[in-house]
């Protein structure tokens, strides 16, 4: 896919130029709207022979290599295409299209190396999602189990909240669980969910299509149903599944009664049936595991332009026009503002020497811990300063300051402001591609738009404090008055430099 290339940030273009390119080859150009053409073209003035699949490469070698490129980037494909986060269907299920006895009872239906590649699923999505009856009937913890890396967010859909009051999803030191429910539910409940910790979100009307559309806002790329036959029928029904991962099991279990991986559709004759599309069979120790799209991997290619190529069409439009700002994830057209935008910064380390860390996150986190004689406090920080990403860091430290809060710097809730805004201000003094995009925001309102951070984040429903953004206008104002002053510097006479006093 083409490589991001925006005012903040340039790094693939200027590395594949500097390294000495001569050609490059693009599978497919960028989906997102402020991205898409900008690499191409940067290249190409660079002087770099450039072709894109499908545009200036046809061939049958050609079309098979598109294909795949679609295959591989399609959550982002369809997250800028559907407006909603790339679902996938898993389930496993007997030979004769059971996921439990009559019993209810399931474990184990696949086999192990079967339940290892669910693992692997969950490390690459970013939610996993169950209904109520999941929780009431298997008590799942719905971890990656594969001993570090990404942990997705657990979500359980229930209208009622009829949930018992013990389940392994109510622990949140590892890893987050959000409640999604309707509107007025079990209101005693809700506290109690929130008193352990888990997030709850109400809905006027609980279905599949609106937690979707939340979970985009939320920034959401990749999602991950393992839910039982009813919530999977109707997430099919309101087309928010795009792709179906199936593990058959060589057993076979029978009963009249036994549960399906996919309840009522409402479909009455056969030529109804919902097909898969590029269906892939695999065979996974004794199970056969059959994937294949309920919908067409979008090619976004043809019918999403640029701003640039837009503003040629049309002058007067301008991709700025908002007073307010927002920005989140990094495929956000502000994306760079974020604490989690890989920019490396060079600040002083527990030990007051000069260390290059990765992101803002790692250096924030990190600080919770700075100071402290403990030697836990002090693994966990070398944990964050190794960690691998941004919110990997930010789960290390996160899950320490719950599990062992005694173990945070005691002035830490007095100076946390100062240590985001330290290592903010190194950020966008060290990136002058970041200077600039923060200047060019000038007379907006920023606003950091995460809709569950209520102190860094303007909230749900603008009910945060939006503390990044408002350190991010902080130092936009404290950019500007330094440039009208080096601009006024610039305008003085000689004779008026000459009786210029040092302070």
């Amino acid at each position: 896919m083409e490589p991001n290339h925006c005012l903040a940030d340039q790094a693939a273009v200027s590395a594949l130029v500097q390294a000495g390119i001569a050609r490059v080859v693009i599978g497919i150009r960028h989906p997102l709207q402020h991205l898409r053409g900008k690499a191409v073209r940067a290249l190409r003035s660079e002087g770099l022979l450039v072709d894109v699949l499908g545009e200036d490469l046809q061939c049958k070698t050609v079309e098979e290599g598109l294909k795949s490129c679609l295959l591989v980037n399609a959550p982002l494909l369809y997250r800028a295409s559907c407006r909603v986060p790339f679902s996938v269907l898993k389930y496993a299920m007997t030979l004769d299209g059971k996921i439990a006895a009559s019993s209810g009872h399931a474990s184990w239906i696949s086999s192990k190396k079967s339940r290892t590649r669910v693992f692997d699923m969950r490390g690459r999505s970013d939610a996993v999602i169950v209904g109520g009856n999941t929780v009431r009937r298997d008590n799942p913890r719905l971890t990656a189990r594969h001993g570090g890396g990404h942990l997705p967010q657990r979500i359980v859909l229930s209208k009622s909240l009829d949930l018992p009051e013990v389940a392994n999803l109510w622990d949140v030191t590892e890893v987050s669980t959000l409640v999604a429910t309707q509107r007025g539910a079990k209101r005693s409940f809700q506290k109690y969910l929130a008193s352990k910790g888990v997030e709850v979100v109400e809905f006027e009307i609980l279905n599949p299509k609106v937690v979707m559309e939340y979970l985009y806002d939320r920034g959401c790329l990749s999602v991950l149903w393992e839910c039982g036959g009813t919530l999977a029928a109707s997430a099919i029904s309101s087309g928010v599944i795009h792709k179906v991962h199936a593990f058959v099991a060589p057993k076979i279990i029978g009963g009249k009664n036994a549960p399906s991986p996919v309840g009522e559709l409402g479909m009455v004759e056969m030529s109804q049936a919902l097909e898969l599309i590029d269906v892939h069979y695999e065979q996974v120790g004794p199970d056969m595991l059959v994937s294949g799209f309920l919908q067409p991997v979008p090619d976004l290619t043809p019918v999403i332009p640029s701003v640039d190529e837009t503003s040629a069409i049309d002058p007067t439009v301008s991709p700025f026009e908002a007073s307010i700002i927002f920005f989140y994830k990094t495929w956000d057209p502000y994306g760079a503002f974020s604490n989690f935008s890989l920019h490396p910064i060079q600040l002083p380390d527990e030990n007051g020497n000069y260390y290059s860390w990765p992101s803002v996150e790692h250096y924030y986190q990190a600080h919770k811990f700075v100071g402290l004689g403990d030697p836990v406090a002090k693994n966990c920080l070398e944990e964050i300063k190794n960690s691998k990403s941004p919110e990997e860091a930010a789960r290390i430290g996160r899950r320490m300051q719950r599990q062992h809060p005694d173990l945070v710097r005691p002035d830490w809730e007095s100076v946390k402001i100062d240590v985001m805004y330290r290592a903010l201000k190194c950020k966008f003094s060290t990136y002058p591609n970041l200077t600039s995009m923060l200047l060019s925001t000038a007379g907006s309102v920023l606003v950091e738009a995460s809709p569950h951070d209520l102190f860094w984040g303007g909230g749900r429903e603008g009910e945060g404090l939006n503390y990044l953004g408002r350190l991010l206008m902080q130092l936009r104002s404290e950019f500007l008055s330094d440039s009208a002053q080096n601009a006024d510097d610039r305008s003085l006479r000689p004779d008026e430099i000459k009786v210029q006093k040092l302070p």
